[in-house]
């Protein structure tokens, strides 16, 4: 099968390379999936770009997968041959430490990832198991569907994580797949947002979709903030929404990588209870929960797609800010083992 694996270049072109690999064989319970689409997420060109270590040569990315099933392992009953379903970042746990039996597994240590610790969806089919993939139903639009199954996720447990009150003020900074659909569920729930971005279009885009206002990332919002989540894996943004936050405000750090962050003035940036907070990965409830409101709010990802040659070039546009919303590509392909 045809399959897009991290080449060790780092940034830049060629990130990606295009590689043959064996059509993988399920576990006893895991599905074989043939990939119809698969998002581009920010932490896969964390991976490309070395800012995350590798865990395995010419590993090929991808978390954000929608596929159909077409083989399944021994022991696997949960789905069916020809069931649409998703892959997300989440992998596995080990189910018996203490986070995995208090409703926190994406603490668990244990843990493993796709497109990280086993090959993702950059690919024309990947495994799962069976109890981490999320049935969808079989009209799911393939495009429309993959960017809810991280960008969404992840941005949903950083909303949980920042603790917005009924009807709150929410800052936004970075404005980017995460971002866009986090905005639109806080704007569904009734919350005033504000989005702070560089990236102008970004801004006008915000607008669009409802944000009360939107303005430079280093800037001051119109009101104090009840609740903030930083998007941007920018650290010295850290200090200046902790800054805009009122009191009791808390500000959550939604990515798994970030750059240094400057030293925090403990008057100015943390007293009057303000908190800040990180998320780390997220729980299958998180995935359940997401998609349920996503159908019952009718959120829309902004989706820029691509082919499966260009995979690579979808990296690089993301690098460069050159996409609104949420970047996905379509990769179908019929079997071929």
């Amino acid at each position: 099968m045809r399959a897009w694996a991290v080449t060790g270049r780092g940034g830049g072109p060629g990130r990606l390379a295009e590689v043959e690999r064996e059509v993988p064989q399920p576990r006893a319970d895991e599905a074989l999936v043939r990939v119809l689409a698969c998002g581009v997420c920010r932490t896969d060109l964390h991976l490309a770009d070395g800012d995350l270590p590798a865990r395995a040569p010419q590993r090929v990315p991808g978390h954000e997968v929608v596929g159909e099933v077409v083989e399944l392992g021994e022991a696997a009953s949960r789905f069916e041959l020809g069931d649409r379903i998703g892959i997300a970042w989440l992998r596995r746990t080990c189910g018996a430490c203490g986070p995995c039996r208090t409703g926190q597994e994406n603490l668990c240590r244990e843990s493993s990832y796709t497109g990280w610790d086993a090959d993702g969806g950059f690919a024309e089919f990947a495994v799962v198991p069976e109890p981490w993939a999320y049935a969808l139903p079989h009209d799911a639009d393939p495009v429309a569907t993959a960017p809810l199954l991280c960008s969404g996720i992840i941005g949903y447990r950083a909303l949980k994580r920042a603790q917005l009150p009924p009807g709150g003020r929410l800052g936004i900074y970075g404005f980017g797949a995460s971002a866009h659909l986090t905005a639109q569920i806080a704007i569904a729930e009734g919350a005033e947002v504000h989005v702070l971005t560089r990236d102008e279009s970004a801004q006008q885009f915000a607008l669009e979709l409802g944000a009360a206002s939107a303005g430079s990332a280093d800037g001051t919002p119109p009101a104090p903030l009840d609740a903030a989540v930083l998007f941007a894996p920018v650290g010295e943004l850290v200090p200046v929404a902790l800054a805009a936050l009122d009191r009791g405000g808390t500000l959550a750090v939604a990515g798994i990588h970030l750059t240094d962050i400057p030293s925090l003035n403990y008057q100015d940036h943390l007293f009057r209870e303000r908190m800040l907070t990180s998320v780390t990965a997220n729980t299958r409830r998180d995935g359940e929960e997401l998609l349920r409101l996503t159908k019952s709010f009718g959120i829309q990802p902004s989706v820029a797609s691509y082919g499966f040659d260009a995979v690579d070039q979808a990296l690089d546009d993301l690098a460069e800010g050159r996409i609104t919303g949420a970047a996905v590509v379509e990769m179908g392909a019929t079997p071929s083992g």
